[in-house]
C-alpha cells in the first residue's frame, strides 16, 4: 500500500498518458472517415460569416503560438538528447579517473602502515637514550672518556707529521727560489746603468737589502713523532666502548618492537588489499572492454531520439508553411471558390500537418511514457534520497536486502549480521575522509586497541625487569693486555716531545722580510730610476717576489697554524697523561669489581626510576598510531567519490536529469499537437479553396441576402 500511495502521481499521468496513446489514434481514425463522409469540416463549402476575419485572424494566431510551444518542447528534447550523448563520451575519462583513485588508495595503504610500524624505532631509541643517559652512563660510559682523548691525541700526531713534512719541503723550496731571486736581482743591479749618478743611490740601497730575503724559520731540524704515533695505534686497537652494547635491558625493548612488527605483517590486510587490487584491474579491463559498446548503442539511442524530434519538426514544418502560405497568399476580397493557389496550399499544409499529427503522436506518446516513468522513479527513488541520505536509510532497512541479515553490510564484511554497520554511516565518514579502519569499524576483523594496549607490554617489561638475571661474570672490561696497552699509552713519549722546538720555529715568521712589503718597496724605488730597461727589470723582480708569497709563503703559514694547533694540544695532553691513565686504570677496577658483585640489581634499580617516562613515550606513539589510523591510514575519499560518481555525477546528473529534460520537452510537444489540431483544422477552411459557397443578393428582392437553395443545388438552413 505504501508503494501504491507513493507511487499514485506516476500511476495516474502513466494511465493519462495511455489513455492518449489508445484515443488520439482513434480520434484520428474517426476524423478521417468523417471527413470523407464530408463531415466533421470534409465538405468544400464555406458559409460566409461577418466576424470571419476575426475567426480566422485567431485560429492562425492559435495556431502559431501552439507551434512556438511545441518548437520549444523539441528543441528542450532535443538538447536533452544531445547533453546526454556528449556526457556519456565524456564519462570515460572520469571513470580512469576514479580507477586511478583507487589504485592509489590500494597501493599507498601498506606503505602507510609500515611507516608506522617503522616509526616505533623513533621511540625506541628514545627511550633506550635515556637509559644511556642514566645509570648505565654513569656507571660505564663516563668511566672510558679517556678514549675520546686517545683518539684526539692520534689526530693531532698526525697533523704534526704531516704539517712538517709539508713545512720541510715548502721551506727548501722557498730558500732555492729566494736564492734565485737574489742572483737575478744581483745580476740586474750590476748593470752599466747602475753606474749612473741618478740611478746609484738607489741601486746601492737595494744592493743592501738583499740580505732580507732570506727564509726565517727552519723546520729541517725538527725531531720526528712516528714513533709515539705508532704507539698510540697499537693502544687503539682494543675497543672497551662496545661492552655497553652487551646491556640486557635493550634486549627487553627489541621484542616490543619485534612483537608489534609480527603481529602486523600477521594481520590480512595484504591479502585483502591485493584481492581488491586483482578485482579492481579486471573491473577496469571490464569497463574498457565494454565501454565502445555502451558508446554504440548509446549512438542508436541518439538517433532514435533525433527521429523523434523529427517527427515533430515535420509536423511544425507544415504548419509553419501553412501559416506563412495561407496568410500571404490570402485575399479577403477573393470569394473562398475563388481563392488563389497560395492561400489553397496553406490550408493543405495545415490538412498534411494535422495527419501527421494523427500518425505520430501516439509514437511519441510512447516514449514519453516509458522515459517519463523509468527518469521519474529514478529521481524519486534513487536521486532525491541520495542527497538528503534517505536512500542509505532503506537498504540499512533490518531484513530488507536478506532476509536473514539484520544488518546486510556487516553479514557481507564480517559474516556477522548482528554488528551496528550501516551504508549511511560508512558513506558519511568516507565522504569526510576518515580512515578505512574507521568507516568499516575493522575492530571487529582486527582490533589495533589490542595490539597498542601499552600496559600489556608495559607488564611484560617490568616483570622481565623485575626477574632480570643479568650474568656479567664473563665480562671483563679490561684484561691485563689493555691495562699494558693503557700504560704504554702513559708512556709513548709524547711529553717527551721537545715542544719548545716546534713552539719556536711555528713562532717565527716563513721569511726574515715580509716578501709582499719587499716587492712594494722595491717597486717604489724602480719608479725613482729613470724610465728604461733598469726600471722594467726591477719591476718585474718584484712581481716575481710577490708570485712567491701567494704560492709558497701562504700555504706555509696555513701549515704552520695547523701544526700549532696540534702541538698545544699535545702538550695539553702530556701534561697529566700518566694521572689520567691511572685514573682510568682505577676506574676500570672499580666497574669491574661492580659487576662481578651487585650489577644486576643496581640496573634494575636505575631502570625502574625511568620507567614512567619510557612508557609515556610508548603511549604517545599508541596514541599517535590509533589516530592516524582512524583518520589518516587508507582514507577512503575516494570509495565515496566512486559511490558519488556513479549515483550522483553519472546516473542522476548525466542520465537521469537529460532523460527527464528529454520526456518534458517530448510531452509537452505531444501534449499541444492537440489544440494545433484543432486550431488547424478550423484555420485551414479560411485558406483552401472551396467548391460552393453562400452568395448574397440585393435586400430588395425580398429573399433576405440568400439565393434560394434549389439554384445551387445545395441545402440552405436558412430557409428550413
Amino acid at each position: 500500500l505504501q508503494a501504491i500511495y507513493y507511487e499514485i502521481g506516476f500511476i495516474v499521468s502513466a494511465a493519462l498518458g495511455l489513455l492518449f496513446i489508445l484515443l488520439l489514434p482513434l480520434v484520428g481514425l474517426c476524423f478521417c472517415m468523417c471527413r470523407c463522409c464530408d463531415n466533421c469540416g470534409g465538405e468544400m463549402h464555406q458559409r460566409q460569416k461577418k466576424n470571419a476575419d476575426c475567426q480566422r485572424s485567431c485560429f492562425a494566431t492559435f495556431l502559431f503560438v501552439a507551434s512556438l510551444i511545441i518548437r520549444v518542447g523539441v528543441l528542450c528534447a532535443y538538447a536533452a538528447n544531445q547533453h546526454l550523448t556528449n556526457q556519456v563520451r565524456g564519462a570515460k575519462k572520469l571513470v580512469n579517473s576514479n580507477f586511478k583513485d583507487l589504485k592509489v588508495f590500494l597501493n599507498d595503504t601498506p606503505a602507510q602502515i609500515d611507516y608506522l610500524v617503522s616509526q616505533y624505532n623513533t621511540t625506541k631509541d628514545k627511550a633506550l637514550s635515556d637509559l644511556n643517559s642514566c645509570f648505565l652512563t654513569k656507571v660505564f660510559f663516563k668511566k672510558f672518556h679517556i678514549f675520546a682523548a686517545i683518539r684526539e691525541t692520534k689526530e693531532a700526531l698526525e697533523n704534526v707529521s704531516v704539517s712538517v713534512e709539508v713545512l720541510q719541503e715548502g721551506t727548501e723550496r722557498l730558500h732555492a727560489n729566494l736564492t734565485d731571486v737574489k742572483m737575478h736581482l744581483s745580476n740586474t743591479l750590476n748593470d752599466s746603468a747602475c753606474n749612473a749618478a741618478q740611478a746609484a743611490s738607489t741601486c746601492n740601497i737595494i744592493r743592501n737589502s738583499l740580505g732580507q730575503l732570506n727564509i726565517n724559520a727552519n723546520f729541517s731540524g725538527l725531531p720526528g713523532v712516528s714513533s709515539q704515533l705508532a704507539k698510540i695505534n697499537d693502544v687503539l686497537k682494543i675497543d672497551l666502548s662496545s661492552l655497553v652494547q652487551k646491556v640486557y635491558i635493550k634486549g627487553v625493548l627489541e621484542s616490543v618492537g619485534s612483537n608489534i612488527t609480527t603481529f602486523t605483517r600477521a594481520l590480512p590486510v595484504q591479502k585483502i588489499l591485493a584481492d581488491l587490487m586483482v578485482y579492481l584491474t579486471q573491473s577496469e579491463a571490464y569497463v574498457q572492454d565494454y565501454f565502445p559498446i555502451v558508446e554504440q548503442y548509446d549512438f542508436y539511442r541518439w538517433l532514435g531520439c533525433l527521429i523523434l524530434c523529427c517527427m515533430l519538426v515535420l509536423i511544425l514544418v507544415f504548419y509553419y508553411l501553412g501559416l506563412l502560405c495561407g496568410t500571404c497568399g490570402y485575399d479577403k476580397h477573393a470569394s473562398p471558390t475563388t481563392r488563389g493557389c497560395i492561400s489553397n496550399t496553406g490550408g493543405n499544409f495545415l490538412m498534411a500537418g494535422v495527419g501527421f499529427s494523427f500518425l505520430f503522436s501516439w509514437v511519441l506518446m510512447i516514449v514519453v511514457v516509458l522515459t517519463f516513468v523509468t527518469g521519474g522513479n529514478v529521481e524519486k527513488l534513487v536521486c532525491e534520497p541520495f542527497e538528503d541520505k534517505n536512500l542509505f536509510k532503506v537498504l540499512d532497512t533490518p531484513y530488507l536486502l536478506n532476509k536473514h541479515w539484520k544488518n546486510y553490510l556487516a553479514g557481507i564484511i564480517f559474516k556477522n549480521p548482528n554488528v551496528n554497520l550501516t551504508f549511511e554511516k560508512v558513506y558519511s565518514d568516507c565522504k569526510e575522509n576518515k580512515g578505512i579502519y574507521t568507516s568499516l569499524h575493522l575492530e571487529h576483523l582486527f582490533n589495533i586497541n589490542e595490539l597498542l594496549n601499552i600496559s600489556m607490554y608495559t607488564e611484560d617489561v617490568a616483570l622481565k625487569i623485575e626477574h632480570i638475571q643479568i650474568n656479567l661474570s664473563n665480562i671483563i672490561l679490561l684484561d691485563e693486555i689493555g691495562k699494558e696497552n693503557l700504560l704504554n699509552f702513559s708512556s709513548s713519549g709524547i711529553d717527551g716531545i721537545d715542544f719548545s722546538a716546534y713552539l719556536t720555529e711555528i713562532n717565527k715568521s716563513v721569511t726574515k722580510v715580509d716578501l709582499l712589503s719587499f716587492a712594494n718597496d722595491l717597486e717604489a724605488r724602480a719608479d725613482q730610476l729613470p724610465k728604461g730597461a733598469l726600471e722594467n727589470a726591477l719591476k718585474g723582480h718584484a712581481n716575481n717576489i710577490r708570485m712567491i708569497h701567494n704560492q709558497q709563503v701562504v700555504p706555509l703559514e696555513q701549515a704552520m697554524s695547523t701544526l700549532n694547533q696540534s702541538i698545544r694540544l699535545l702538550k695539553r695532553t702530556s701534561s697529566e697523561l700518566m694521572v689520567k691513565v691511572k685514573n682510568v686504570i682505577s676506574a676500570v677496577n672499580a666497574a669491574q669489581n661492580l659487576i662481578n658483585n651487585n650489577a644486576s640489581q643496581l640496573i634494575v634499580q636505575e631502570t625502574k626510576k625511568y620507567m614512567d617516562t619510557i612508557i609515556g613515550y610508548f603511549e604517545q606513539y599508541t596514541e599517535w598510531v590509533k589516530e592516524s589510523i582512524s583518520m589518516e591510514v587508507a582514507a577512503c575519499k575516494p570509495i565515496a567519490n566512486v559511490i558519488d560518481t556513479a549515483v550522483d555525477i553519472f546516473l542522476c546528473s548525466y542520465i537521469a536529469d537529460s532523460v527527464n529534460t528529454f520526456w518534458f520537452g517530448l510531452g509537452g510537444s505531444s501534449m499541444f499537437l492537440i489544440p494545433a489540431i484543432i486550431f488547424a483544422v478550423k484555420l485551414s477552411k479560411y485558406y483552401r479553396r472551396m467548391d460552393t459557397e453562400d452568395v448574397y443578393d440585393d435586400t430588395e428582392n425580398g429573399n433576405n441576402g440568400y439565393h434560394k437553395e434549389h439554384l445551387y443545388g445545395i441545402h440552405n438552413p436558412v430557409f428550413t
